[in-house]
């Protein structure tokens, strides 16, 4: 194996850390992996390259993400590209990205991206030339640029960590965007929170300027803050996003993330009673009102009065009882809009409504657990006793334990046990420290929590 490059050999007799600095540590850094990720699987620590970007390459190894592999994977075929796009939530901000990013691309040479959730591009546009150059990586509409599959980037990275990320030439993983610096952050609903996807710039050392981040961070609160008025007109005119829309496209899969759904979400973790939104206009639903629609957003089929009584009960219940609360909940949905008041025999929502879990379970089929851990925000309707409830909140925690577990770096690990339900995992901080570097000063903390955790087990 090559030996490393100590930093001192690049650091310049000032000390200070210059952008070709930056880039001949990441270089070094390279040198010391293979496809299969050699430096991290043996615990080694690259000089010179900062934390973040070692841990998203830690991250990428474990994902496998092959550095090697030149392009990236195209995700969508265009015809359910434009299906998609025409539905999808970030559609509506798309004329202030033109106007505050696109536009001026076009004079310095860059590209502007939005992607979705999950990290597929949805949108590449810019300087022409460079559009043409940034196919031969499958920098396009429709290609996956999440972390799991290209490694570290700025939209995938973006999205991973739930922040603003600057990348700069050689601190991406795959080699064949060396050439490369990009800039992104990530796009949350204004009404709901959930994370809707992820605007980026990409192009040469200009894409990492100082200001450019500011620069995306201020595009982002500009269209959020559009997309907010958007839908208060809507609503004020009796209107719903969906209306403004011409030719609404056919779904392209029975996965509800692959459909415009979050500009009607449900929220459920971490909250004894449960935050809808629709339209753009949200309202706090009783703890009842809550555990019956996560059933039914669970169940798109239907249920009947019977199937509804067995998950929502857990005693003996009559269907007369489920009825009335039927009635009080119809009377609810019918003041947000009337579209969204459920049908009857069986019990089934009208409209599409994707519940924050339900974000997170498609985030872990796809292998995004990074996204899914920045999604959760506590257990599914903690205290509801409904046996349906606690059949979702089971197999959501459990589920996302697993993949942290699995796959997780130290850093996710962490991030896990920060919540309520892990305080008292040994596992999870044991798995944590085995991954920590020895000189981490992070290891304390953990150490301290399995010391507590141990007399307490002994008392």
């Amino acid at each position: 194996m090559k030996n490393l490059v100590h930093p001192a050999a690049l650091l310049p007799p000032t000390g200070g850390v210059t952008a070709q600095l930056r880039q001949q540590y990441a270089s070094a850094g390279h040198e010391q992996l293979d496809s299969r990720g050699l430096a991290f699987s043996e615990g080694l620590q690259l000089p010179g390259i900062s934390t973040l970007i070692q841990e998203s390459w830690q991250r990428s190894v474990q994902l496998h993400a092959n550095p090697d592999n030149p392009e990236a994977p195209l995700a969508m075929d265009r015809e359910e590209l434009e299906a998609y796009r025409r539905q999808h939530p970030l559609a509506a901000i798309m004329p202030v990205i033109h106007k505050l990013l696109v536009l001026p691309s076009h004079d310095s040479g860059m590209l502007v991206a939005v992607g979705d959730e999950v990290g597929r591009l949805l949108w590449v546009e810019g300087d022409a030339a460079m559009r043409r150059r940034a196919e031969g990586m499958m920098f396009v509409p429709g290609a996956d640029w999440s972390e799991a599959t290209v490694g570290t980037s700025a939209p995938g990275t973006a999205l991973a960590l739930g922040r603003g990320i600057q990348i700069s030439g050689a601190e991406h993983y795959k080699r064949s965007v060396h050439p490369w610096s990009c800039t992104a952050v990530p796009f949350h609903d204004p009404d709901s929170g959930a994370l809707l996807g992820v605007v980026d710039i990409t192009g040469t050392e200009s894409a990492v300027a100082a200001h450019t981040l500011s620069l995306v961070e201020a595009t982002v609160a500009a269209a959020q803050a559009h997309l907010r008025v958007e839908r208060l007109q809507l609503a004020a005119a009796g209107q719903s996003p969906a209306s403004r829309r011409r030719s609404p496209a056919p779904k392209t899969s029975g996965d509800p993330g692959a459909n415009s759904l979050y500009r009607n979400s449900l929220q459920l973790l971490g909250r004894d009673q449960a935050l809808l939104s629709i339209d753009g206009r949200t309202v706090a639903l009783s703890a009842r009102h809550s555990e019956i629609l996560a059933l039914l957003s669970t169940h798109p089929e239907g249920l009947n009065a019977e199937e509804l009584c067995t998950l929502l009960y857990s005693g003996d219940a009559s269907t007369m009882t489920l009825r009335a609360e039927m009635v009080r909940l119809r009377k609810v949905l019918h003041q947000l809009n009337p579209d969204a008041v459920p049908d009857s025999r069986p019990y089934r929502l009208p409209m599409d409504l994707l519940p924050d879990s339900g974000q997170v379970l498609n985030c872990l089929q796809r292998g995004a657990h990074r996204i899914a851990l920045e999604i959760y925000r506590g257990a599914v309707l903690p205290r509801s006793e409904a046996p349906g409830i606690a059949e979702l909140r089971s197999r959501v925690s459990s589920l996302l334990r697993e993949a942290v577990l699995t796959d997780g770096s130290a850093e996710s690990l962490l991030k896990y046990a920060e919540l309520p339900e892990a305080r008292d995992d040994v596992e999870v901080r044991s798995a944590a420290l085995k991954l920590l570097p020895p000189r981490s000063p992070k290891r304390a903390a953990v150490v301290a929590d399995l010391e507590r955790l141990d007399r307490e087990l002994s008392a």
